[in-house]
């Protein structure tokens, strides 16, 4: 059986796939709107949409569902300590690290030395669950 662990970085990298096929279609159709005589003027949005979708993304898919797809796919549920679904404080503070895909390698190194899950799990009191 595979661990939970395992199982979150593999719908990590599944969200990874969902948010950049969104980031191509909301860029293409961005770049036909402002410059659509421009071919590669599509590559000059991906910096101001990326960071604005991943937290929408992550946000209302742990919000309104409880996990986003790729957490879904694993069997996961992101809930409150308590067990009860996340609220919207919890859902943006426990999702800021994962701007630009990056900082989270940091948010999980640090909550490991605290011996904790994720700092901002820690912080937020949110656990990541198995439905299985």
């Amino acid at each position: 059986m595979v661990s939970v662990f395992t199982r979150r970085v593999i719908a990590y990298v599944m969200d990874f796939f969902v948010v950049s096929a969104f980031m191509w279609i909301i860029a293409y159709l961005l770049s036909l709107i402002i410059a659509p005589y421009y071919t590669y003027t599509v590559y000059q949005y991906f910096p101001y949409i990326l960071p604005v979708l991943i937290l929408l993304y992550f946000i209302l898919c742990e919000k309104a569902a409880g996990a986003t797809v790729g957490k879904s796919l694993m069997y996961l549920q992101v809930r409150s300590r308590n067990g009860s679904y996340i609220s919207w404080p919890q859902a943006i503070v426990r999702n800021l690290t994962k701007i630009y895909w990056f900082p989270i390698i940091f948010d999980w190194a640090i909550g490991r030395a605290l011996n904790a899950d994720r700092l901002f799990n820690n912080i937020t009191k949110t656990v990541v669950v198995d439905e299985l």
